[in-house]
């Protein structure tokens, strides 16, 4: 892969400074770590993400989406192709009583935006720290919402580059996961239908459930987040804390002594540190208790 060629032709297609190569990704990732990528695209508006996929499937070139990277960790030989990284795409109103944001807007600020609004419903993701078009990709959720709740519509690209609007209905939600993970489409905004509200009552429950965050979890080190999904019947965090887990380190990565559920950049990790100990966690507790753990974090990229 020509590397100077795939960055020269897109700088001929995007604006200045949209196109960098041999980018570190550590920091545009919450875990602080993980390789370098061939190609870092960062486009500012929809046409810019058409001609990026567009030019990525006319020559074959491997395309990989970074939002803001909170569930994400990548591995220490970084990423080949082209990462679209969509931070810069962040807007975010009113249209036809609908709250729109677009796929690089933090959905925290879609919360706060909402709670300026006086609409409720959004309350669930003041605390989720990822972007819309993530929320959307894994359906997320905390404190009993999630997106597939309140979400109307959303707009699309398909790996053709072509636009797509798509019902809440047709986003085939499950647990931590919808059509978007499949790979087939990229979102580009959500629009989400809420109700008016208790501006009053609306703030009283996004501080409570912010308290909640911060004092059950480990904010004060980079970290993924939640490393696993809820097994059925169990919690993933009180198996891993019964396994008498937290505290366990493979180099600069450990399980936290604050909730189990999450592991933390402790001391410079390096992927290969974070995920021999996402193993380890998933061996000890499938031992101990016979269930088998499933990641909630998405590992991608190149040993």
């Amino acid at each position: 892969m020509n590397i100077s060629k795939i960055k020269e032709e897109l700088q001929q297609l995007l604006p200045a400074g949209a196109v960098k190569s041999h980018e570190e990704l550590k920091s545009y990732v919450f875990t602080q770590m993980g390789g370098q990528a061939d190609i870092l695209a960062a486009p500012a508006a929809y046409d810019e993400i058409q001609t990026i996929v567009t030019y990525a499937r006319e020559n074959g070139i491997p395309l990989t989406v970074l939002g803001n990277g909170s569930n994400v960790i990548i591995r220490d030989g970084g990423i080949r192709g082209i990462v679209l990284q969509t931070s810069e795409i962040n807007d975010m109103g009113m249209r036809d009583n609908l709250l729109y944001a677009q796929c690089g807007a933090k959905i925290i600020d879609v919360s706060r935006y909402a709670l300026e609004q006086k609409l409720t419903g959004l309350e669930f993701a003041c605390g989720i720290p990822g972007t819309v078009g993530g929320a959307l990709y894994m359906n997320a959720g905390a404190y009993g919402g999630e997106v597939k709740d309140v979400l109307h519509s959303a707009l699309a690209i398909n790996k053709e580059g072509q636009l797509v609007t798509m019902s809440g209905e047709e986003c085939q939600w499950g647990y931590r996961k919808s059509i978007f993970a499949s790979g087939d489409f990229l979102v580009l905004e959500a629009r989400f239908a809420l109700q008016p509200g208790d501006p009053a009552a609306i703030k009283a429950s996004m501080d409570e459930l912010t308290f909640m965050r911060e004092s059950k979890q480990p904010l004060e080190y980079p970290s993924c987040g939640s490393v696993f999904k809820r097994p059925p019947g169990h919690y993933a965090g009180q198996l891993i804390q019964e396994s008498g887990l937290q505290g366990t380190r493979i180099g600069g990565a450990e399980v936290s002594r604050k909730h189990a559920g999450f592991i933390v950049n402790a001391d410079h990790a390096t992927a290969s540190d974070y995920i021999g100990l996402i193993h380890h966690v998933r061996a000890t507790v499938k031992d101990k208790f016979g269930v088998e753990l499933e990641t909630e974090v998405e590992i991608i990229g190149e040993e």
